[in-house]
Order: structure tokens, then sequence, then C-alpha cells
């Protein structure tokens, strides 16, 4: 087995790199899991150490295949639907987010709900209830079809219209052109996404913009490493799956920044032979679903094919944390609670 060769240091955002010959790989730094991502994964491992299997969850918890086989295996069963699940079990929504009348089927069913839903997902629902109890028309902008969109729109479902990109602008109808606000599903192309308000801001002149960013800051830091480094790269390789919106943004994002190719890949298993035909810098990066063992395994296939330089290309610093949902933290505090009491009786 090769071993994951190791990164030289950091570039710095805004230098470009030395002109250097022979085969290297740029690194974008940040990769990989998100605050939101993070938390949700570990309150799927944390609820079956709590409950005990099987945990239900509705949705893949996060859009990755290794993740979600991986919950499986420890006793996580996921399903689409939450008739699906048995009454009175144990049920974890998934970071995306659901509507209000997913909640209600919940309760309805007598099943014991956990919400994963990410808290940068949570503050669009906030904001699209906000908007329309204010009778605004919300235009959100995203993909049809994605959980986070069926969720937010499920929120004020009378008041939302999507808008998928700027093409899809001139077809927006609104009832008062003075109380009008946009929304964005969290994982989209920034560039894409802010033509999108453009377009709309042309049609719309009073359009109204949300207090602050919808994307996320992990889309836009993923976005902002691979800009970086798309123009020195003749391939970038990007990790994640192709359910995952914010994986397939990252494909588009280096193309558009110089990339002579770009490819997404669950694995390094996927990698193509025939993608390396002239290519001597390789970019890696992984979306904000994907864990870093999957990059890991990228690299070292990378290696074998002799391109064993790696250089680190970070665009941000990232620290953020988000606390595990309300539901599981109650229980555990109420189980450290017991054994506390516990342990002070025996003594």
């Amino acid at each position: 087995m090769t071993a994951t060769p190791s990164p030289t240091p950091d570039r710095t955002p805004g230098t470009q790199a030395a002109p250097r010959a022979g085969k290297r790989v740029l690194l974008a730094a940040p990769r990989g899991y998100c605050a939101g991502v993070d938390r949700a994964v570990i309150a799927v491992e944390k609820a079956l150490e709590q409950y005990g299997a099987p945990v239900y969850v509705r949705h893949e918890i996060v859009h990755n295949k290794y993740v979600v086989k991986t919950l499986e295996k420890k006793g996580a069963i996921f399903v689409e639907q939450t008739d699906e699940v048995p009454e009175g079990s144990i049920v974890m929504f998934s970071a995306h987010g659901v509507a209000p009348t997913v909640h209600e089927e919940a309760a309805a069913r007598g099943l014991a709900t956990i919400d994963a839903t990410c808290p940068l997902v949570t503050k669009v629902h906030r904001e699209a209830v906000r908007y329309a109890n204010e009778d605004y028309d919300i235009l959100l902008i995203g993909h049809e079809g994605h959980e986070e969109v069926i969720g937010t729109s499920g929120e004020a479902p009378d008041h939302i219209t999507l808008v998928d990109g700027p093409d899809d602008v001139a077809n927006v109808e609104v009832r008062d052109e003075k109380k009008v606000v946009w929304l964005s599903q969290t994982t989209l192309s920034v560039d894409e996404t802010m033509e999108t308000v453009d377009a709309l801001k042309t049609k719309f002149p009073g359009l109204v913009s949300p207090p602050s960013d919808d994307i996320c800051y992990a889309t836009q830091n993923r976005q902002t490493a691979v800009k970086q480094m798309g123009a020195d790269a003749d391939l970038v390789i990007v990790v994640g799956s192709k359910n995952s919106s914010n994986s397939v943004r990252l494909v588009e994002v280096a193309k558009g920044a110089g990339a002579r190719d770009a490819h997404l890949v669950d694995e390094a298993a996927e990698i193509d032979p025939a993608w390396f035909d002239g290519v001597e810098t390789v970019g890696v990066t992984s979306g904000a679903s994907v864990p870093e063992v999957l990059v890991d395994g990228v690299l070292a296939d990378l290696a074998t094919r002799g391109y064993e330089d790696v250089e680190i290309v970070k665009a941000a610093e990232e620290s953020i944390t988000f606390s595990l949902p309300k539901e599981l933290r109650r229980d555990l505090r109420a189980e450290a609670a017991a054994l506390a009491a516990g342990a002070r009786a025996a003594g």
C-alpha cells in the first residue's frame, strides 16, 4: 500500500506558485467536512450509541455514499418517506432540512424525532417564514428537487417561487415588485447565484436581499480554494458523490477558473488513467460531505502515478463548530445525570 505523500508548506491566498517542472499536486484547503456535516454524522453515531440500533434517518444524512454505507453498517436505516419508519421509532432528519409537514407526519406516527438540520439551513428556513409573514414574494434560488430546496419551500409554499439559475429569471412573476426578496440554497455556486441575483435585480429593481449570505461559509471557502489553484492545474479531481450539490459545483468552478479538465470521483478507484495524458499539475479538493480518508486514497493513487509533490493551497481557516441537535443533547445530559446520581448513591 502506498503511503499518502506529505504536503509542502501552504501557499497563502492571493500568491502565485513559482513555476516548477515535474509532476505535482495542489491540495485545496479547506476541503471536506463542514461543521454542519460533521454535526450530522456525529449525531447519527451518538444516537446509535445512546438508543441502540436501528435509528432511522429520513433521506441520506449527507450526500456521500461512503458516509451513508458506513453508518448503515453501524445500524442506521435510511428511508425516503416518514411513513417507512415504524410507529414509535426514532427518526433523524438529515442535514438538508425538512418541511413543517414532515414534522407533523412524524408526530402523527408517534415518532421520536432528532432534527440534524444544518443550522445554516435553519437560518434560511427562518428567513422564509419571516418574509412570508410580512407577505413578501420569496424568490428561492436553488435546484429543483434538491432536499434542501424542498424543505425550505415547505416553510411558505404560497409565497415561494423557485428560480433555478439565471435562465429561469425571464419566467418569474411576482404580485408586487416592491415586496420581493431573494433567498438561496446554501450549496450553490457563488458566481452563478450572483449572476441570478443580478438578473433578478434588473427585472425587479426593488428586490430585497437577505440580511446575510445564504450560501454557507464552507461552500464559499471550498470554491475560493479551487479558484486559486484552477489556473495552475491541468487536471482537478474533486472527491464527492454525484448527488452532492456542492461537490458538483466544485467541478464547475474548477473549469471556470481555468483548469484544463476536472472530474468528480467518489473514491480513488474511479480515477481514469486516460485523464493524465500531458498532465503535470493535478488539483485535488473534496466536497463538504466527504471524509478525509477518501482524499487520502486519491493522494495515494496519485503518488503511484508519480504525483508525490503536494502543495497546500489555503483559502481560509475554519474553526466553526455546531452543537449536537437539542433532542440528543437533552437525552445525553439526562443519562449523564442518572449515572452521576447512581455513582453518588453507590459511594
